[in-house]
């Protein structure tokens, strides 16, 4: 059922809608945090941790859910994950006390979000399509989580100044449940992952074991640590931090949604050259321009316009690094276990997102400066272009030998 669809095809089409839904909520959360703040008198720290803590079950969540779908199916996770993420923009909208929202803007949205995100529909794409169509894919389903950014930030704005952030949330709530209606798109995903591509038979513990010895997966992982630790920096603080600066709401918004629209674009870029060139060295690229940039938009005076152009810049790298990566989990490994595997890549690059969110507000509380973690994120993005220069993409050696006998 899953295999050999065409890019333009209804299943992958279907698919980049839930992935716009579900990355498009998450990302105007941001958007939330300084009316959160007020209205409970908290410092940004509170809320803030609240997200990083999103950001942390998430990442927890994601092995869990990518195992899961690969034993019993991405249709079933997502159905599970709409329904948590649901109930935690409810619960956050209904939040009397830091508790309330801890559990229900961190625990139960990160869980909602591993179980509709990134990381259980990408592999099942990767499934849905020809192996020379697979980094496109990858491509195609970033990019459709850029356009939900760029399409619901400024509707989630819009809600918030009309209605207030409680009645946003609800309504935010409310659209979430839609994410339902795609699970049927992934039935009989289990059935076509028990033995993808001919590929030498293997269970997980075994895959698992094989991947933990393999040092090259663990230099994927660091690096996907300090995308995180940047990316959820930026999605959750940059309004606070505009708004610090003097600019007004809507800029905050705009900025938010030029990075989704420029995403689309560089995610797809990224997702056609990752077919084509060293992934690896893509990755080396995106990180190393990453601190390029961010330096830029430290050290020049700032304006409407160097904002805009920032957000222009910073949506080209944005999620660029997801196809490179999550294909490179598939190359070096296969596609049996993508799921786990990416999952625990993933897992990393939202420790990332914790420290960088967690960290945003706590010195911001403390030195009244969000200086710091912006130097920082553009230093770690230096060194970890260069960590990608050593990586061996090749698939391992068992499924190199089994290439060989085949």
């Amino acid at each position: 059922m899953m295999q050999n669809k065409k890019i333009l095809s209804l299943a992958i089409a279907l698919a980049c809608i839930l992935l716009a839904i579900n990355f498009g909520f998450r990302s105007s959360l941001g958007l939330f945090l300084k009316p959160v703040s007020e209205t409970f008198g908290y410092g940004r720290e509170v809320f803030a941790f609240s997200l990083a803590l999103q950001n942390l079950f998430w990442g927890l969540t994601q092995p869990l859910a990518g195992a899961f779908a690969d034993k019993f199916g991405t249709a079933r996770v997502v159905v599970v994950g709409t329904i948590l993420y649901s109930l935690g923009l409810y619960v956050t909208a209904t939040a009397d006390s830091f508790v309330s929202l801890h559990i229900g803007a961190g625990i139960l949205i990160g869980m909602g979000i591993a179980g509709t995100g990134l990381g259980v529909i990408l592999p099942a794409m990767a499934r849905m399509v020809s192996p020379e169509k697979r980094a496109l894919a990858l491509g195609v389903g970033t990019a459709a989580g850029s356009a939900g950014q760029f399409l619901f930030i400024p509707v989630a704005r819009e809600f918030l100044v009309a209605y207030g952030w409680q009645t946003a949330l609800i309504i935010m709530a409310i659209g979430a449940l839609s994410m339902i209606l795609f699970a049927p798109v992934f039935k009989g995903d289990e059935k076509t992952n028990s033995n993808v591509d001919n590929e030498p038979s293997q269970n997980l513990r075994e895959a698992l074991n094989e991947a933990s010895g393999h040092i090259h997966y663990w230099l994927l992982i660091a690096g996907f640590f300090v995308c995180g630790f940047q990316l959820a920096f930026i999605t959750v603080h940059m309004p606070s931090y505009l708004a610090d600066k003097g600019f007004d709401s809507s800029i905050a918004a705009a900025s938010l949604a030029i990075i989704g629209l420029s995403n689309i674009f560089g995610s797809l870029v990224s997702g056609h050259l990752s077919g084509i060139y060293s992934k690896k060295w893509i990755l080396a690229f995106i990180y190393g321009a990453r601190s390029i940039v961010i330096v830029l938009f430290l050290v020049i005076p700032i304006s409407t316009f160097t904002i805009f152009a920032f957000s222009f810049a910073t949506g080209l790298l944005w999620l660029a690094t997801v196809p490179p990566t999550s294909g490179l989990v598939a190359q070096m490994f296969g596609l049996r276990f993508m799921g786990t595997l990416y999952g625990i890549v993933f897992l990393n690059h939202q420790i990332g997102s914790f420290t960088g969110v967690w960290l945003g507000g706590y010195l911001f509380d403390t030195t009244g400066s969000y200086n710091q973690v912006w130097w920082w994120a553009a230093i770690i993005a230096a060194i970890t272009a260069l960590i990608h220069v050593f990586i061996d993409e090749r698939p391992i050696k068992r499924l190199r030998a089994a290439e060989r006998t085949s």
